[in-house]
């Protein structure tokens, strides 16, 4: 199943992205909620492409259900979630005809949504969170996968939005466009539709919608991605404007990352996954910026690079879709050791050049730790006993120089031994298996991994 999803995924991003510049990483963070059964805000000025973000995310999906509409603050319940049935009304019941509205719709989008009514926003607090609409005196289950909404606003303090606001686990901007390339493509170009031919077979059926979502709480998260959210929730504590970020919150973020690593082939999430919290926890554009850079650093302090400058990110974002995840390197080198007892040794094997050694060869053990010291030692042997005849010295390069005593008055100078380097400082590590890029957003300037 999860080798079929990933190729899927990893087309679906393709096709769905065509046409929209600058907005690669988007298209594939907002497919990633949808997948995942997560609601999204697109933040950012109009004509910027939000609505038809949210209409290409629809067209990944087979036979679903659309519904859009503009919210002002006239906007009334019955234009959002449909008109009270005169029929019902006749028989003393208040139920709203919903069949084309809201309540019935597999994905939804509500542009301008915090200019709308008290009446309708409150409604969809239950909408959104536990996909129920109480439809007189019925409670109807919505098969809502995902909720868009847009605004070139964030919601106004003690408007009452918030705990609407916080059931939009992603929340992603969406800029003009930054490079005159690609802007000067835009307005040569002819219009991007909305609608977009995506093959059958791509598409994700409702079936394997809830495949995924089932899979999602096999996945675990890893000690690496825990020590990365306790790190951000320590810097979110030492904020001088502390930031609120809400227990249902973590947990729909944490849903996002599970499926990211699950959709990449992972039983558990990593720190690629992790950097996904980008999206996750801004509250308004003003602590966007330091938001993001909470999260990067605490995958940097947790020992990997994010490898981020933000600047060429904004010049490349079109490279987004074909770049993947490679921020894991190796912090120091690597040499090749032997472990005797759980301690690392190097092992070396010397000739032993005098005239009664007829071609002997000693072979002994040097305690990993004594490169940092350049004092004399004796190494040891395989069964860890100290070996006085051989006395080494390490230099401040690395190379260590060995004598031999063969009998009380002379000794001889062996060659010196230089630990062998597997992997030096920087170099990628083999082992790694986060990839997934496309659904992180994440470039590197060192190279690229593809889904396997």
């Amino acid at each position: 199943m999860r080798r079929s999803i990933k190729e899927k995924v990893e087309q679906l991003v393709e096709k769905l992205g065509v046409g929209l510049h600058e907005r690669e990483e988007i298209v594939a963070v907002a497919l990633l909620g949808a997948l995942s059964g997560q609601n999204t805000f697109l933040y950012g000025p109009p004509g910027t492409a939000k609505s038809l973000i949210s209409r290409r995310i629809s067209c990944a999906f087979q036979d679903s259900q659309y519904f859009e509409y503009l919210m002002n603050r006239f906007s009334t319940p019955e234009e959002v979630f449909g008109p009270v049935s005169l029929k019902a009304l006749k028989e003393d019941k208040y139920t709203r005809k919903t069949n084309g509205y809201l309540p019935t719709a597999d994905f939804a989008f509500l542009d301008e949504i915090w200019k709308s009514s008290p009446a309708v926003l409150n409604t969809l607090l239950t909408l959104t969170n536990e996909r129920l609409f109480r439809n007189g005196d019925e409670t109807q289950e919505a098969p809502l996968k995902a909720l868009f909404a847009a605004s070139n606003e964030t919601p106004a303090e003690g408007q009452g939005l918030d705990a609407l606001y916080d059931r939009f686990t992603l929340r992603m901007l969406v800029p003009p466009l930054q490079s005159r390339e690609k802007f000067e493509s835009l307005i040569n170009g002819e219009p991007v539709s909305a609608e977009i031919e995506v093959p059958q077979e791509l598409r994700i059926d409702n079936a394997t919608w809830k495949e995924i979502i089932q899979g999602i709480h096999s996945v675990e998260l890893s000690i690496e991605t825990l020590t990365i959210i306790s790190l951000i929730r320590i810097a979110l504590g030492e904020m001088e404007e502390p930031v609120y970020v809400s227990d249902r919150r973590w947990q729909k973020a944490a849903i996002v990352m599970k499926a990211s690593a699950m959709l990449c082939g992972r039983k558990q999430s990593n720190h690629s996954d992790a950097l996904l919290l980008r999206h996750c926890l801004w509250i308004e554009e003003s602590n966007r910026e330091t938001m993001i850079k909470i999260v990067e650093d605490a995958v940097k302090d947790c020992g990997f690079s994010t490898d981020l400058d933000m600047a060429r990110l904004d010049k490349e974002k079109e490279k987004l879709d074909q770049e993947i995840h490679k921020e894991l390197f190796h912090s120091h080198d690597v040499y090749d050791t032997k472990t005797l007892a759980g301690k690392k040794y190097f092992h070396v094997t010397r000739d032993i050049d005098n005239r009664r050694s007829n071609g002997e060869k000693i072979d002994f053990y040097i305690g990993v730790e004594k490169m940092k010291s350049m004092n004399n030692f004796h190494p040891v042997d395989r069964s860890g006993n100290e070996m006085s005849k051989v006395t080494c010295t390490f230099d401040a390069q690395g190379s260590c120089s060995i004598k031999y005593k063969y009998n009380y008055h002379g000794h001889n100078t062996l060659k010196n031994y230089v630990p062998k380097v597997i992997f030096h400082k920087g170099d990628k590590k083999d082992d790694i298996n986060g990839n997934c890029s496309k659904l992180t957003g994440k470039s590197t300037s060192t190279g690229q991994r593809k889904l396997s």
